[in-house]
């Protein structure tokens, strides 16, 4: 009887530890909203009232309804990309189609539910089904959804009845409960009996251990089409609140909360990667943040500095989670001692060169085929032929859409000048795919493009209207800055352990307020002459800038594909820990893509501001989507190992085929969103590796 008793008492024991350890996440996630918003009442001019309270309450809904739908995602190892337009797109239907009266106001309440459903039901079917990269596919779906919502309301307006807004912002009970709170419990009571249920312990094990999964009979494909499904339904509630906030319709409004639902997700407890945290944590992180930004406004510190702190908090929140004994960063601090105490004894030993170029002198000559040998067309071609096999979809495509140009515009002349129109535009593409396609060579993806590239712009512009120095100085300072926000992300992704994904865009946000710090929120000064003249004008019947994209393919494809960088980029992309074993400095070419990829798009950066004369910020959003496009279109793999410049290229010259060719029609503009989307999603399906 002693023996069962203490048993019973180890177990519980055991349990209590077991379900601590699972809950520390949520309980440090309360800790800190609960020290932030005792310094929000320290700071606040006199004690926090009611209306503060529901104020605080009501505008962090959108966002935590939008985290709790990202936390289903990453507990089962995903991401979602799509959240952001999700919500801008139910918040133009609600405020192009609402009427006064319930019956209206529940209809359209309900399509938009089904609307963020079918959305996420959509990433669902192609990530689980599929099984294509959850990043990739939710990054299409975001552009098209964008487009949709373009085509619906291309400039904010639109409006929702007062009733609907007070109702969903006003009190439950009069001073005494915000609607907002009960709507906030009833969602955290929803995530209670999924946690509790068969579903809920399916996410866990997916997250956790997908074989494992697998083996104990649950269903992988069916628990992330649902846990999509269901994200859908939580971002369209965001949107919901949005519209009863702003009480009109706004196309991009949900944009700018991406950087702010993956920090309030991490600063809730989940780990990216899946398998831990819960939607609590992510409700109380995502005021948490809210709070912040109101601090923010209290002290008198500009809104530009909101995506640098966001940016910087989600990084932090990223670290902190991950930093142990077996992280990157402790793995790296402990063979940094190691060495210094080897160079203080004499006894650090030189570095041998990497085991991927040894011995490439020794290797013996390849043995005569005098089939081969007599026939060197086919020797040509058997040599070359996995390279033609992912380089020639993209030209085959290229050859398409000009077929279709010339059928569809008669008018248009596929002659000097529509080769040196189309030279010119995919130089923007080509510059961006060796850096985009470098880092998704080595398994990653950058998200930090589209201001990085701005960011150059403004900061070339902007040095020449406020100093006298010669235009090549600004140049160089623009290519510096991307450079270095470049190196930036490799140091996260390397020595930190971070994921490329949170990694990028957390810069991405910090290079954005960087650009609107520096210009006030609106760019100053001119391209200069010589640049503008590089981009527009014309040498031998071609602006000069098509003769170097030529020039710039060569050098591209011979650094991706004959050099030693190169080799150990697609080194890394086939397996990181192999790479290493065999010799490969990871860490060092991690560093050096990352770096080439802020190059490339600073680069892109200033050819775009010499292109347009100037530099405007969000310049640089149209080319986030088109930089993967060009390297998945080119025949890339989007998992990293496989692809070639030459493709990428072809990818590039095919996009903005296809782009000129819808400039000649009377589509709007942001059908070339959804068809981007489309195209990104076709390739990544006809491209997979099959198993």
């Amino acid at each position: 009887m002693t023996v069962n008793t203490e048993s019973a008492l180890t177990d519980l024991i055991a349990g209590a530890k077991a379900s601590a350890s699972r809950g520390r996440p949520t309980l440090v996630a309360i800790a800190a909203f609960v020290a932030i918003f005792t310094f929000l009442a320290v700071i606040s001019a006199g004690p926090i009232s009611f209306y503060q309270v529901s104020s605080i309450a009501s505008s962090g809904v959108p966002l935590a309804m939008a985290a709790v739908g990202q936390t289903l995602v990453i507990l089962t190892g995903g991401f979602d990309l799509s959240a952001g337009a999700v919500i801008s797109l139910v918040n133009v239907i609600l405020a192009s189609q609402m009427q006064d009266g319930g019956a209206s106001q529940l209809l359209w309440c309900v399509v938009g539910l089904a609307v963020g459903a079918a959305a996420g039901a959509v990433n669902g079917f192609f990530v689980g089904f599929m099984r294509l990269p959850a990043i990739v596919v939710t990054l299409a779906t975001m552009f098209i959804i964008q487009g949709i919502t373009l085509l619906i309301m291309p400039q904010p307006g639109g409006g929702v009845p007062y009733s609907f807004s007070g109702l969903l912002t006003g009190d439950a009970i009069p001073g005494l409960l915000p609607m907002p709170v009960v709507i906030v419990v009833a969602a955290l009571a929803l995530w209670a009996l999924v946690r509790n249920s068969r579903f809920g312990t399916s996410i866990y094990a997916v997250g956790s251990d997908p074989d494992a999964a697998r083996a104990n009979g649950i269903s992988n494909a069916w628990t992330k089409f649902r846990v999509y499904t269901l994200a859908g339904v939580f971002y369209a509630l965001g949107g919901i609140f949005v519209t009863a906030q702003t009480g009109s319709g706004d196309p991009l409004i949900g944009e700018p909360l991406l950087l702010q639902i993956f920090a309030a997700v991490v600063l809730g407890g989940a780990r990216l990667g899946g398998g831990r945290g819960g939607c609590v944590g992510s409700v109380f992180g995502a005021y948490t943040l809210m709070i912040v930004v109101n601090i923010l406004l209290i002290l008198n510190i500009s809104a530009y500095y909101s995506t640098i702190v966001e940016g910087v908090i989600l990084i932090l929140a990223v670290l902190g989670a991950s930093l142990s004994r077996q992280s990157a960063f402790a793995g790296y601090l402990r063979l940094g001692v190691r060495k210094l105490g080897a160079l203080r004894d004499g006894s650090l030993p030189r570095r041998a060169r990497d085991v991927v170029d040894a011995g490439r002198n020794d290797l013996p000559p390849p043995r005569p085929d005098d089939e081969l040998s007599s026939n060197p067309v086919r020797a040509w071609f058997l040599r070359h032929q996995d390279t033609l096999r992912i380089v020639v979809p993209a030209y085959c495509v290229l050859l398409l859409v000009l077929i279709a140009t010339e059928i569809a515009i008669p008018d248009r002349s596929l002659g000097i000048g529509y080769l040196e129109s189309l030279l010119v535009l995919t130089s923007f593409l080509a510059v961006l795919g060796l850096g985009q396609g470098a880092v998704i060579l080595t398994g990653g993806l950058d998200l930090s493009v589209p201001w990085i590239l701005t960011l150059s712009g403004v900061l070339l512009t902007g040095i020449l209207a406020g100093a006298d120095i010669a235009p090549v100085w600004a140049i160089l300072a623009g290519l510096l800055a991307g450079t270095v926000l470049g190196l930036v992300n490799g140091i996260g992704v390397v020595l930190l352990g971070l994921s490329p994904i949170v990694m990028t865009l957390a810069v991405n946000g910090i290079a954005q307020g960087l650009a609107l710090l520096y210009t006030n929120g609106t760019p100053k000064g001119w391209a200069p002459p010589g640049l503008q003249s590089f981009m527009n004008g014309e040498v031998l019947g071609l602006a000069p800038v098509a003769w170097a994209v030529l020039g710039f393919v060569v050098v591209a494809t011979l650094l991706l594909g004959r050099t030693t960088f190169g080799r150990r980029i697609y080194a890394v992309g086939n397996g990181a820990t192999v790479a290493r074993l065999s010799g490969v400095n990871v860490g060092g070419t991690l560093l050096a893509v990352y770096a080439l990829s802020g190059f490339c798009s600073a680069l892109a950066g200033v050819m775009l501001t010499g292109f347009n004369g100037q530099a405007f910020n969000g310049m640089g959003d149209a080319y986030l989507l088109p930089s993967i496009a060009v390297v998945v279109v080119g025949g890339s793999l989007i998992t990293g190992g496989r692809g070639h410049y030459i493709g990428i290229f072809g990818g590039a010259l095919a996009l903005t085929a296809l782009g000129i060719a819808l400039a000649g029609t009377m589509l709007p503009n942001a059908v070339r969103d959804i068809i981007y989307g489309l195209v990104v999603l076709g390739a990544i399906l006809a491209l997979r590796e099959r198993t």
